[in-house]
């Protein structure tokens, strides 16, 4: 096990490195001047210039990557062009608001996803089954900000019951959260019902069954145990894109986190706070991937069986 945890620690180098080269080339090419930015637009073209000059936006593409590679290999991601501050400070002061908001919303998605597709899946065809589908249509379909300007209409203007913006406090917890999970408790919903499907249909929930069995055991210890694979597999993957969605969530509900953060750097052309928001997305989204494969090993012994 601890050999595969290290191989997929080590894939992560090359993958970091191709994210890495796409994304600044795609900076690089961009519209817009940093000196300029930083200067502002009455200064004087000499200053700009100098600043260019300073920070190393004259050279050409590759010189200007691997001047930054270089220094993510000694640990050093940069300062900020706006603040001066390093880059690793920016990212860890705004980490910590968007992990919240990631796991405040695959909690609540799985909380609901799972037991309702569980339900879909006994109740096959019937008037819950498709009401859930719809409604798992529907929240698929939806997007992240429109469902949160409709919550922000709802609960804050209209009822005034949840605060619509900030981060602070619990109650400012629930409707990013709901906004950002909605999408992936229809989709952990369909993805349980689906699992669940395909196992109840097996000869061994028959044959438990058929020894008398109560429902409720035959549905959680058979039949769910050798759903989970897929439904973890959906989980983690949808945790990694919340990571990324949190972005919108962020702007929508004036949350100070990595999504924020990335997109003010953007507006400003903060290349290397743009460039460490992006590695620390990608990084966790790798790292919760790992997790799960070895989530995977005590859902099913035949996995860990692979890895002895």
């Amino acid at each position: 096990m601890l050999k595969y945890i290290l191989k997929r620690i080590l894939y992560l180098i090359p993958v970091m490195f191709a994210v890495s080269l796409f994304v600044f080339w795609l900076l690089y090419i961009t519209p817009g001047d940093p000196a300029r930015n930083i200067l502002g637009p009455s200064a004087p073209e000499e200053k700009v210039a100098e600043l260019r000059l300073e920070l190393g936006l004259d050279d050409p593409f590759f010189t200007q990557f691997g001047r930054y590679l270089g220094g993510v290999v000694k640990g050093d991601f940069g300062r900020s062009y706006m603040t001066k501050t390093p880059v690793l400070m920016e990212i860890f002061k705004r980490a910590g608001a968007t992990l919240r908001l990631a796991v405040l919303a695959i909690t609540f998605a799985v909380i609901l996803g799972i037991p309702i597709g569980i339900i879909s899946a006994v109740k096959q065809y019937s008037i819950f089954d498709n009401i859930t589908m719809i409604f798992a249509l529907i929240g698929i379909s939806m997007p992240v900000f429109w469902l949160g300007l409709l919550l922000i209409l709802l609960f804050t203007v209209k009822l005034g019951w949840l605060p619509g913006s900030g981060f602070d406090t619990p109650k400012q917890w629930i409707l990013p959260a709901v906004a950002l999970g909605a999408q992936s408790v229809s989709v952990i919903t369909r993805q349980t019902r689906s699992s669940m499907l395909e196992v109840i249909r097996q000869d061994y929930i028959r044959t438990a069954k058929a020894k008398g069995q109560e429902q409720g055991v035959i549905i959680r210890r058979h039949a769910l145990s050798n759903a989970l694979i897929p439904i973890t597999t959906v989980v983690g993957t949808q945790f990694g894109q919340l990571m990324g969605g949190a972005l919108m969530t962020e702007v929508i509900f004036s949350i100070p986190g990595i999504g924020r953060l990335m997109v003010d750097s953007i507006k400003m052309r903060d290349i290397p706070v743009v460039m460490g928001c992006v590695l620390f997305v990608a990084i966790t989204f790798a790292l919760v991937n790992l997790v799960v494969d070895i989530l995977y090993t005590f859902i099913d012994p035949r996995v860990k069986s692979q890895y002895v």
